[in-house]
């Protein structure tokens, strides 16, 4: 019966009952809280009811609402600032009347709500202007509720017991409302209103406004998310906001480059993909480190972590080494299997909130990830030839050797040379590589794939990590470990290619399934063999063109899936939607290979559609759906955005057609065959540190090609390479 219902629906499945995509909302996050708010700034109950402020994996306030008397003010315009610290509502009055007169026309108020977030406080102004040539008196109102439901809960698990709602408490500046859950935790929202109300419920404030012509008034709201061991400081407006502005700026001045183009809607792109990622990166006691997507995904995962580094690799390497860091000090050390946990294994996703503390769901620490591990090391050697940075690759290269132990020990489970995944925990994922829902492998008749699996990205991430470790350990100075993993690289590469390539369907195999019967189905898995290097050449161009073929491009992007395959749904979250991450994965494959007609295309594609995005923020994923004259690309109803790995495609999508790579420890930055598209006259690399040197290079497009111009240089010299 449909396979029992995807077995019974994914116990971690997203629960979807109304649309995300129709409700815009507005997002603003700071280190571990985040808030969802609908246009007018408020939070209802509406839609998939992911609305709202949540700290540590709790909700914190699942009602915020501003009345106007009566009625609710009408929307004039909303948005999130370029640099997403502040999220600035314009609203008005509609026509209140009394006895059938109106007594106060529509538009004659301005009311203007300003928020941001800041160290466990979410903060607002409203200020109202009457614009009329009378006086006027209104009556305002802020109604909430606190539901403290985990964010699980609120994704759609049902659970058998809560805790205790506690008695609210009314305060001189406020309310207080409480939680103590299971956990014995108490969790309290404290909303304080300034100046002083007059009436105050535990479920809303009002208070009155007189204002004469042309006069305004000015009043503060804060939501305080207060964890009894945790208590959060509240500011002042202007001082809080103002040492958020000060955080954004340190972080844009630590950047190794700036990129600016001679076209305003591509850098409108780039400006909110580096927003989006400084707005998602949380600082740790590690270092910094992107968080995946708001509001499902808001908190580490090691996967997410690791691609979003080295897509922003070129941009900013300190967060590359943020995530290194967080992610040697969460390696597992011991086997646990209901963490899905083993020696070595690099951390799957880590949540915070009551359901985790109380084992409901398996991931206050959870490793159910057999791509991390290798990933892990990859981006090490990335971060090694960006930065130089020996010192570091020294002090985690203890971590680097656990996590080959773990490739070659654990992760090769029954043997035969290929890393292989299968659940231990009961309540883990069942699929545990990037696609990792429940009906996402399967054979060419749509039957579904029973483990162990091997994944065929996962086997090149095993064969770029022993060359990336090889190298990293002959930078060492252990020649002898550096040509073991050079042989086993070379190993791997072979039998690669004997047991995954598929020639009938020109493409390799998605997976082998647990009796190593290959999975005959065309997938974007298999663009990641480009990026890992372990495609033959012959093979790399059969896939590319594949890859690019009506089956797979859209018009927007590459899916998933090609739509000729029998599991094919555009709709579907794995199975032929489109991923900017994975488009970017596949585009630096595509360079690597020297397919950058190609990888123009795809850069094109997404262009195209970030222009119908709100914000110009890429989502999560979007629907797969062939490109129509006159229509932008459909919507996923339940994507993330902002989605870390989505927002730093983009700087990996044009790091990729430039063929741009920089290697501080060769004191060289290569551009192989590097190519812009029709809508990129010129490319500017600004203030771009390698090594000890800086410097600026112009990137003209013409007819033939490109011409690469350095506008300024400092420091030790650094050859440019360029290969035509």
């Amino acid at each position: 019966m449909m396979d029992e219902i995807i077995r019974v629906r994914d116990q971690f499945y997203i629960l979807a009952t109304s649309s995300l995509a129709d409700d815009r909302t507005r997002v603003l996050k700071h280190d571990d809280m985040f808030a969802v708010f609908d246009r007018y700034g408020d939070i209802q109950p509406i839609g998939l009811g992911e609305q709202g402020i949540y700290y540590e994996g709790t909700r914190f306030l699942s009602r915020l609402e501003l009345g106007l008397g009566e009625s609710r003010p009408l929307l004039l315009g909303s948005t999130v600032n370029d640099d997403n610290s502040l999220l600035a509502v314009d609203l008005t009055n509609p026509d209140i009347y009394i006895g059938g007169n109106v007594i106060i026309p529509r538009g004659t108020l301005h009311i203007f709500r300003s928020k941001f977030l800041w160290h466990g406080v979410c903060y607002e102004r409203l200020r109202i202007i009457n614009h009329g040539l009378s006086p006027v008196e209104v009556v305002f109102s802020l109604g909430f509720e606190a539901d403290f439901r985990d964010i699980f809960e609120v994704r759609g698990i049902k659970r058998e017991h809560r805790g205790q709602r506690l008695k609210d408490t009314i305060e001189e500046k406020g309310v207080v409302l409480q939680y103590k859950g299971l956990d014995n935790v108490i969790r309290r929202t404290r909303l304080e209103f300034s100046p002083a109300l007059k009436e105050v419920s535990a479920s809303q404030i009002r208070f009155d406004v007189c204002l004469g012509p042309k006069e305004e008034a000015m009043f503060f709201l804060t939501v305080t998310c207060e964890l009894e061991y945790k208590i959060s400081r509240c500011f002042s407006y202007d001082c809080a906001f103002g040492e958020l502005e000060n955080k954004l700026k340190i972080a844009r001045a630590q950047q190794d480059c700036e990129i600016y183009t001679s076209n305003e809607q591509f850098n409108n792109w780039l400006n909110r993909s580096l927003s989006d990622l400084y707005m998602m990166v949380t600082d740790t006691p590690e270092g910094p480190y992107p968080y995946a997507g708001v509001p499902w995904f808001s908190t580490p995962f090691g996967r997410d972590g690791i691609i979003t580094a080295l897509e922003f690799l070129l941009i900013n390497s300190n967060i590359a080494r943020g995530v290194l860091t967080y992610l040697a000090s969460t390696q597992a050390r011991e086997t646990i299997p209901e963490r899905d946990a083993e020696p070595g294994k690099i951390l799957h996703e880590a949540r915070s909130g009551e359901m985790a503390a109380l084992g409901e769901v398996p991931f206050s620490r959870y490793y159910g990830s057999v791509d991390a591990t290798p990933l892990f090391i990859i981006l090490a050697g990335a971060y090694y030839e960006r930065t130089g940075d020996r010192k570091f690759i020294e002090f985690i290269w203890p971590n680097i050797e656990l996590a080959l132990n773990w490739i070659d020990s654990y992760g090769d489970i029954d043997g035969d040379g290929f890393v292989e995944y299968f659940r231990r925990s009961s309540r883990g994922l069942v699929h545990q590589g990037w696609k990792d829902s429940q009906d996402s492998i399967f054979h060419a008749d749509g039957i579904l794939a029973e483990g162990p699996i091997a994944l065929c990205e996962v086997q090149g991430y095993v064969y770029d990590a022993k060359l990336k470790a090889s190298e990293l350990a002959s930078v060492l100075g252990y020649v002898e470990r550096a040509d073991e993993l050079l042989d086993q690289a070379n190993r791997i590469k072979e039998r690669f290619e004997e047991a995954f390539w598929c020639d009938e369907i020109s493409t390799y195999a998605l997976a082998l399934d647990g009796k190593k019967r290959p999975c005959r189905v065309r997938t974007s898995n298999a663009g990641h063999c480009l990026f890992s290097g372990i495609a033959s050449q012959d093979r790399a161009e059969r896939m590319a063109q594949a890859l690019l073929g009506e089956d797979f491009f859209s018009g927007w992007g590459i899916r998933t899936v090609a739509a000729s395959e029998i599991r094919y749904n555009p709709m579907s979250y794995h199975n032929g939607s489109i991923w900017p991450f994975d488009n970017a994965i596949i585009t630096a494959g595509l360079s690597r290979y020297g397919f950058k007609d190609l990888a123009i295309k795809v850069l094109t594609g997404l262009f195209d559609a970030v222009l119908f995005f709100d914000l110009y923020r890429l989502p999560e994923l979007f629907c797969g759906f062939r490109r129509r004259p006159g229509s932008g690309p459909t919507l996923y109803p339940l994507s993330c955005a902002p989605q870390s790995w989505s927002a730093a495609s983009v700087f990996f999508l044009i790091q990729s057609c430039l063929g741009l790579h920089i290697s501080v420890p060769s004191k060289q930055i290569y551009f192989s065959h590097p190519l812009l598209p029709d809508f990129l006259h010129r490319v500017w690399i600004k203030n771009l540190k390698v090594g000890g040197a800086s410097g600026e290079l112009l990137i003209e497009r013409h007819t033939q090609g490109v011409d690469i111009n350095i506008i300024r240089k400092e420091g030790p010299d650094i050859d440019i390479v360029i290969i035509r």
